[in-house]
């Protein structure tokens, strides 16, 4: 056992509230989730930053000692790798993502280079009981939520948010839908169910006024797995009912036909049943056209409104509507419109009147305050 002072620590390791030095051990256990100190061998020009626990993103440099979890990640349009069956003091792996994630790289988009090589420089320990000297392997469910197997959304409508792959606008739309749904006084909780680990997203879903936001990391989840993303989705959806919010948005991470979990997840009816109203985000015609007869074949999920990049345009969302069938509205410069739109399927707006209500009574009273004040 020895100790390390690390530069960066990973967003991915923050169910441990890791501290800046760490004590870690030669055995590693090399399984998803298990927490590693690892030394930056090599230099990149992009995608070169680390998500720390704040959110903040920091360069990350040769010679930098970080703090990761090893996982694994298959993105359609980033780095792909895996966790190796064996994992020793002076490996070489890789950091996979901005989170942290390290393991093996398999391959990736030739855009973002080749991924940063460190050196593992042994186990993070924790020591639970107080007054021993004896180190636990540290592992991101330390802290987390418990999964759960049954799902309770307690008569709250969700809004979920589906993508015709990566990058197709999901977090925008997510966003913009919080955003108009809190300056129309509706308390929101907001998560994400599927990905690779980080909480870029879900921070963004709180700075435009989520009052409760999740993601599977939380529940101790490196990536998740069609196995997973069930329990991912019913767990952070009860999480966020608990806290008795108007609505709940709810981003399902990658694409319809990726492959980390979004098909189980609506191929579960009683999670499918929870949705009040879907939301597609396309990256193109073809794709908003595909994806509308997906939901709807596949499913048996009639799409609210399709948004993204396929709608950057009038021409484009025009021909969206007449080829999907479906109303399109872009979540940058349609924002009121798309919260109308998804309101109106979710059937939000008798809370929204009551909200205005509740609001405006605040204002009077307020107000009649102020002028006894005056006098």
């Amino acid at each position: 056992m020895k100790t390390v002072l690390l530069d960066k620590i990973g967003s991915v390791t923050l169910n441990c509230r890791l501290p800046r030095e760490v004590r870690v051990g030669s055995e590693i256990h090399a399984v998803e989730g298990s927490v590693v100190a690892a030394r930056v061998l090599t230099a990149k020009s992009t995608y070169n930053t680390l998500e720390l626990p704040s959110g903040r993103f920091s360069q990350v440099k040769p010679g930098d000692l970080i703090a990761g979890a090893l996982g694994h990640r298959k993105a359609l349009f980033g780095y792909s790798g895996h966790v190796p069956a064996e994992v020793k003091v002076g490996d070489k792996l890789n950091i996979l993502n901005l989170g942290g994630v390290i393991g093996v790289h398999d391959g990736g988009s030739p855009d973002l280079g080749a991924p940063f090589v460190v050196e593992v420089l042994g186990q993070v320990l924790h020591f639970p009981f107080l007054g021993e000297r004896i180190g636990v392997p540290a592992h991101i469910t330390q802290g987390a939520l418990p999964i759960e197997d049954t799902l309770d959304v307690r008569g709250i409508p969700v809004v979920a948010i589906v993508g015709s792959c990566m990058n197709a606008g999901k977090t925008a739309a997510a966003c913009s839908l919080v955003q108009s749904f809190t300056h129309l006084g509706l308390r929101v909780g907001a998560g994400k169910t599927t990905g690779v680990s980080l909480r870029r997203d879900i921070l963004s879903m709180e700075d435009a006024g989520a009052r409760k936001v999740l993601v599977f990391t939380d529940l101790g989840i490196v990536t998740t797995t069609p196995n997973t993303a069930p329990q991912a989705a019913r767990t952070i959806l009860n999480n966020l009912a608990r806290e008795r919010p108007d609505v709940i948005v709810l981003e399902l991470g990658d694409g319809l036909l990726g492959l980390y979990g979004v098909n189980e997840i609506l191929s579960v009816p009683e999670i499918r049943a929870s949705f009040s109203a879907v939301v597609l985000a396309a990256s193109d015609p073809v794709a908003a056209w595909g994806g509308v007869q997906l939901l709807r074949d596949r499913y048996e999920i009639d799409c609210a409104v399709i948004t993204g990049p396929a709608t950057d345009n009038t021409a484009a969302s025009r021909l969206v509507e007449q080829q999907a069938g479906c109303t399109a509205r872009n979540a940058r410069t349609q924002a009121e419109e798309l919260a109308q739109v998804v309101s109106d399927r979710a059937g939000l707006a008798p809370l929204i009147a009551a909200r205005g209500a509740e609001g405006n009574g605040k204002s009077m009273a307020a107000s009649a305050g102020g002028v006894g004040d005056d006098l």
